[in-house]
């Protein structure tokens, strides 16, 4: 079993620095009444804090499984600690000056960062996608752990991207003009304005789409489907049809298949302007699809197999 010193050491420092921020983060929401958009303006450095720390480590354990281009992997993922660093300094330090720091445009100063800001964001997706295409080529002895880990990446990847929408005008926005002039250009919802009622915690919207979501769910693809598979190979010793690593492997894709589907269609209800909490006809019948597919690919993953002696060989990729 490979000792997680053997992790990627610039991610782990950074994802440690970054559980020391999220304490800092919570404390700022106790203790300072300040408010951006609405939200308490501590809850946005705490909310990228704690989200970059499962971020981190997942990426660090994974650039263990590199057969070839570690190297590169060892490069790519510094690159995406520096980034994410980056990012946070500049989101921590808009903070601390009682501005915004995503979509400010208010001064030529605000611009700047955010500017810099997006540029790490893009650093950091290519980066990521360079980490991807070599776990694409890394020789993983269990399939099912291969399809986790390869699966996290490319849905976490979409997820990233789906940030970039983000970034774009809002219709109010274009119907108001003078964008070159305006203080803020781009929004998190998608049909009503940013910071009206929100959902606790989250601060997703609950009048109107909210790109977050999608974007949060697709990102955490990355820890959500090898603990999947982690979850089945603990669950093996109890369920005789776990140990068989064909089955896992199929329920492994199946996974992979409905994940990517509810990201797809998280997207497309926050991009008609529809809050996740009240969802339409069209979207409930979309999601009791995917239910449906879901279940019956399941099933068919869990049908039983011929004997085989290497049905309860250990999963020696995931479990390092």
């Amino acid at each position: 079993m490979q000792s997680w010193r053997t992790w990627h050491r610039p991610l782990v420092l950074f994802a440690a620095a970054m559980v020391v921020m999220s304490v800092v983060g919570a404390v700022g929401i106790l203790v300072d009444d300040r408010v951006i958009a609405n939200a308490p303006i501590w809850a946005k450095p705490f909310k990228f804090a704690v989200s970059f720390v499962a971020y981190a480590l997942s990426l660090a354990w994974m650039l263990t499984l590199l057969t070839r281009g570690r190297r590169i992997g060892w490069w790519a993922g510094t690159v995406v600690a520096a980034a994410c660093a980056g990012e946070m300094a500049i989101i921590t330090g808009q903070v601390i000056r009682g501005k915004r720091s995503h979509f400010n445009n208010e001064t030529a100063f605000d611009s700047a960062l955010y500017e810099a800001m997006a540029a790490t964001v893009v650093v950091l997706w290519a980066s990521t996608l360079v980490i991807a295409i070599l776990l694409l080529r890394a020789q993983i002895a269990d399939r099912a752990s291969a399809w986790a880990v390869r699966s996290g990446v490319l849905i976490a990847l979409v997820g990233a991207g789906l940030g970039f929408l983000m970034t774009q005008p809002s219709a109010g926005q274009r119907a108001a003009g003078g964008l070159d002039t305006a203080d803020v250009v781009g929004a998190h919802s998608v049909g009503v304005p940013d910071g009206g009622p929100s959902m606790p915690l989250t601060g997703w919207s609950t009048t109107g789409g909210d790109l977050r979501i999608p974007h949060f769910v697709g990102m955490h693809a990355l820890q959500a489907l090898p603990l999947f598979l982690l979850a089945l190979i603990l669950l093996a010793p109890r369920i005789a049809r776990f140990r068989d690593p064909r089955v896992r492997l199929r329920l492994v894709l199946v996974a992979s298949g409905a994940y990517a589907a509810v990201v797809a269609l998280l997207a497309w209800q926050a991009l008609r302007g529809q809050p996740l909490n009240h969802p339409d006809g069209a979207t409930l019948a979309v999601a009791a699809l995917i239910a449906a597919a879901t279940a019956a690919g399941a099933l068919a993953a869990l049908r039983p197999n011929a004997p085989t002696t290497s049905a309860g060989a250990p999963d020696k990729e995931l479990v390092s």
